[in-house]
């Protein structure tokens, strides 16, 4: 049983393209979305593999193991202790026609997130307003540079503008705790109440699906300068500055208790708190020390995507971020 959890907050700053494999619509390699809502998604089976491949690298393999399980081979063995869970969408960024663009969400992703952050013992002091899913209203903080003329125009939608309180305060909240904190990203924190909006949940929704980033890619024939029989296609990415959030429950380290590396035991018993203070500890800031600072997920490595900038919520230690 789960003891212990904390969030885990991914701030794309590259397209990503966590893929689903081929597909028989327009695009040939689309993203991973959920059933239900069709929202983006980042699966969780992803978001454990490179957790597992970075935790390796900082902590080494024992670790890793001790936190993620053993290799196929030997999963019999035990399972691991953490589980993160699917990586939901909270933001996600659309072209405006004043301010250049806008960080969008909608009630229907507050309330999850809400819900989930109080899953995890994280205290969110702030209400979701409402918006009818027909609406052609969008709410935005006080102070805001995506407005022209009391409206507000993504792509080529335009919505009646309404200030909010409600809008702002949950703003300030993501900016203080949801965007990655350090220093880099200060005038990003300043821009995020300035950019932020609120859409009704079946505009969001369509905006998730038409304004991703289609790319087409090609390889070429090196004798023939031409583009190599069957490749060509087109693969869907999330655009940069999406920002994503994924739960992570913790138990106590399972297996061989002789085997359980000692940082992870409390009286020389496995602890579900030493695993979640060596989480944070991986994701906080050292003095020219290597730590969890930003993630690859997904394809497309080699051409520089999947870059996800990353920072760790927790009851434990309040926040724990880069």
């Amino acid at each position: 049983m789960f003891e212990k959890a904390a969030m885990l907050f991914l701030y794309c700053e590259t397209p990503v393209h966590a893929g689903s494999g081929s597909s028989l619509s327009i695009v040939d390699l689309p993203i991973q979305r959920e059933r239900i809502t069709n929202l983006p998604i980042i699966q969780a089976s992803s978001l454990k593999g490179v957790l597992r491949a970075e935790v390796e690298r900082l902590k080494g393999k024992q670790i890793a193991e001790a936190l993620f399980g053993p290799e196929t081979q030997r999963a019999h063995e035990h399972a691991g202790c953490v589980s993160p869970h699917d990586a939901r969408l909270l933001l996600f960024p659309v072209r405006s026609l004043v301010g250049v663009f806008a960080w969008t969400t909608c009630p229907l992703v507050l309330e999850r997130f809400k819900r989930e952050a109080t899953a995890t013992g994280i205290n969110v002091d702030w209400q979701v307003p409402q918006l009818p899913s027909n609406s052609n209203q969008a709410l935005v903080a006080s102070e805001t540079e995506v407005v022209a003329n009391a409206t507000v125009v993504l792509e080529e939608f335009a919505f009646s503008a309404t200030t909010s309180q409600d809008a702002k305060a949950i703003a300030e909240w993501l900016r203080g705790n949801a965007l990655p904190k350090s220093n880099e990203y200060q005038q990003w924190k300043e821009w995020l109440p300035k950019r932020f909006v609120i859409l009704p949940d079946d505009a969001f929704r369509d905006f998730t699906q038409m304004a991703t980033e289609v790319i087409t890619r090609i390889r070429i024939d090196q004798e023939k300068k031409t583009v190599a029989p069957g490749a060509l296609w087109t693969e869907e990415h999330l655009p940069s500055e999406t920002l994503f959030y994924a739960p992570i429950f913790v138990s106590k380290p399972l297996g061989d208790k002789n085997k359980i590396p000692s940082e992870l035991k409390e009286n020389d018993e496995p602890s579900a708190q030493k695993v979640l203070e060596l989480l944070n500890d991986l994701a906080t800031s050292k003095d020219n020390q290597p730590y969890l600072d930003r993630l690859q997920i997904g394809g497309d490595e080699t051409v520089g995507r999947g870059i996800v900038k990353v920072r760790l919520l927790s009851k434990l230690k309040g926040q724990a971020s880069v």
